[in-house]
Order: C-alpha cells, then sequence, then structure tokens
C-alpha cells in the first residue's frame, strides 16, 4: 500500500508545483493558444463549474474494414487454423471489420482535480474468416479488445498514465474453445498494468 501512495502521491505533487509555476509565471500564454495545439495547459475560466464542465469529454471513434489476405489477427486463433477443417475450420476469428476509439473523461472544471483523468479504449472485431482457405464478409461478432485508465497533467505536456488492459472478450457464439487451433482470451496483448508518462507535442493540422 506504501508503494502505490508514493506512486500516486509523486505525480500529484510535480502537478501541482508545475500548476503553481505556470499561473505565476504567465497565466494567459497558453490560454489563448491555439485549441489545437498538444500538450497545451488550458486555465479554467471564470464560469467554468466544478463538476462536468462542458469540455468533460474528449474522443475519437474510428471503423476499419480489412480487404481479404489482410485480415486483423487479435491471436485468438493460430495462423495455420485451416488444418483443422479448411474452409469448415471452427477457429475463424480473422476480423474483416475493427469498431475502435478512445474516451477521456475529465469530471472536474476547476481547482488542482482538473489535472485528472479517466479514459477507456475499446476496439470490437467482427468477421469470419479462415487464412488461405476462407474470405468472408460477414458481420459475425468476434469480441472486445479493451483497456481503461487514469491520467493526471503535469506540466509541459507530460501526463503521469496507469494502464489495466484486460484479456481478450469473446462475444456470442465465440464466446468458447474452438478447437485445437484456439489460442485462448490472451488476445494481442494479454492481461497487463503498467505506469507510464506521456508527453505530448506538436500542432495538429485539424
Amino acid at each position: 500500500m506504501k508503494l502505490w501512495a508514493w506512486i500516486w502521491a509523486v505525480p500529484v505533487l510535480i502537478s501541482f508545483a508545475g500548476a503553481q509555476a505556470q499561473t505565476s509565471a504567465s497565466p494567459n500564454t497558453e490560454g489563448n493558444s491555439s485549441p489545437a495545439t498538444s500538450g497545451i495547459w488550458h486555465e479554467a475560466g471564470p464560469n467554468d463549474r466544478m463538476f462536468f464542465p462542458k469540455d468533460m469529454l474528449w474522443g475519437w471513434a474510428q471503423f476499419d474494414l480489412s480487404p481479404p489476405h489482410n485480415e486483423i489477427d487479435p491471436n485468438l486463433c493460430a495462423g495455420n487454423s485451416y488444418v483443422d477443417g479448411g474452409a469448415n475450420a471452427p477457429c475463424n476469428m480473422f476480423a474483416r471489420y475493427m469498431l475502435s476509439g478512445i474516451l477521456e473523461v475529465r469530471p472536474f472544471g476547476r481547482g488542482p482535480l482538473r489535472r485528472f483523468m479517466l479514459w477507456g479504449a475499446p476496439a470490437f472485431l467482427f468477421g469470419k474468416n479462415v487464412p488461405k482457405t476462407l474470405y468472408t464478409w460477414s458481420p459475425d461478432a468476434i469480441g472486445i479488445e479493451h483497456s481503461w485508465g487514469a491520467a493526471i497533467y503535469i506540466t509541459k505536456g507530460f501526463e503521469f498514465r496507469i494502464t489495466q488492459h484486460f484479456l481478450f472478450d469473446r462475444l456470442g457464439a465465440r464466446d468458447k474453445n474452438l478447437g485445437v487451433s484456439d489460442l485462448g482470451n490472451n488476445g494481442p496483448w494479454g492481461r497487463y498494468m503498467s505506469l507510464g508518462v506521456r508527453k505530448t507535442f506538436g500542432t495538429r493540422r485539424w
């Protein structure tokens, strides 16, 4: 418990110190920057609410289509799964479609907690394909690869982040063992937890 307390306390203290330094040195310099500039801290405005401010949510969503012979492989079936039945191989979880995204939630609009953020990053996979033997446009649900975490903005584009990644969650008829080629639910990354520091930089064109 003491280790976890220090893990969270250090970036929080650094972020508070950075906030004081930015406020005293140039309170309006970064606030007037373009909203498309990465890593810029924006101080709270006079009308910002403490809880659930207007800029609470940020994210993106993306739809991907993989052409035949270029399917997305979530590492659930062996690459040679065609040896177990050819086109009728039961382990056919190679995806044609992927719907993915990131959602960041900043629930506090004022004070030190303004620097706190929660985020989630799911990816939904669909398809029914077997390498070398079966290529379809089926939208059969495969499952969800997902992670979530929290972050604290420190200063000058630096964030302290904690990430929890989960095992792959299968959906529907795929939520069972699919024969000798089934590799289990570790998916592309398995289950892990990590601590990290992110630095954002540059100006986005859009």
